[in-house]
Formats: C-alpha cells, structure tokens, sequence
C-alpha cells in the first residue's frame, strides 16, 4: 500500500485545522474584547483541540511519508525556508505558552493570562497561518 495519498489527505487536513484555529484564534480575540467571555473560553479551547489534532496528525503523516521536498524554483526558496524554520521555531514555542494560558485561566489568573496572551496570541496565529501557507505551497502551488 503507497502511503503517499493517505500522507497527502492528512496534509490536506491539516491545513484545515490550521485555518481553522486562526479563525478560532481572532474570533476569540473579538469575543474578549467584546467582554464575550463563555464564547471566547469556546473559541480558545476549540482552537486547543484543532491546534493538538493538527500535531496529532502532523506525527502520522510525518511517519507515513517523512517530510515533503519544496519543488518550487529557487529563486522562491529562501522565502519558502524563511516562512518553514519561523513557522517552526515558534510552532515549538508556543505549545508550553498555549499551556500556560490554559494553566493560568483554569485558576482564574486573569491578569497573568491577559498579560501572557498578549503574547502568545500573535505568535499561535502566526503559526496556524504560516501552517496553512506551507500547506499551499508544498502541496498546491509547487506541487511535484
């Protein structure tokens, strides 16, 4: 059995669970500074579970298929690496913040959550949306 179509539906997935939590990501940030504060508990723990889904899946496929080689030209290539090692590094980053939050809001630490969010939000989306960027060109405008 070639592991190669099963490695690219995850991909795919994938990529839906990352548009999928930046769009949880910036509706909780409106729901909390709407004082919406139930519907932004929602959208962040929604974003938790399709943010640790997409990690879930991101360690099957890598295990199915191994990593996925850029195929676009190289004059694109630096900006493609660029997007890749920052998405990376800050996707490392921002699990023990996204941990913390969690840690710091369950024992109604508001001011430290509010204080360490402001942080950790621009970071997680940037991660989700640079995830779905890295998505789209592996796998839809450089496609082998």
């Amino acid at each position: 059995m070639n592991p190669e179509p099963i490695g690219d539906a995850i991909a795919a997935l994938n990529a839906i669970l990352n548009a999928s939590s930046a769009v949880l990501l910036l509706t909780g940030y409106r729901f909390i500074r709407r004082g919406r504060i139930r519907e932004h508990q929602r959208c962040m723990i929604a974003a938790v579970a399709t943010s640790a889904l997409f990690l879930v899946l991101y360690v099957v496929r890598f295990s199915l298929t191994g990593t996925h080689a850029f195929q676009g030209p190289d004059s694109v290539r630096p900006l493609y690496l660029a997007i890749l090692f920052s998405h990376m590094t800050l996707a490392i980053l921002v699990v023990p913040l996204v941990l913390r939050l969690l840690f710091l809001a369950r024992r109604e630490r508001f001011a430290e959550h509010r204080r360490l969010a402001r942080w950790t939000f621009p970071i997680w989306l940037y991660v989700s949306v640079t995830g779905l960027a890295v998505y789209l060109i592996l796998y839809r405008l450089y496609a082998a």
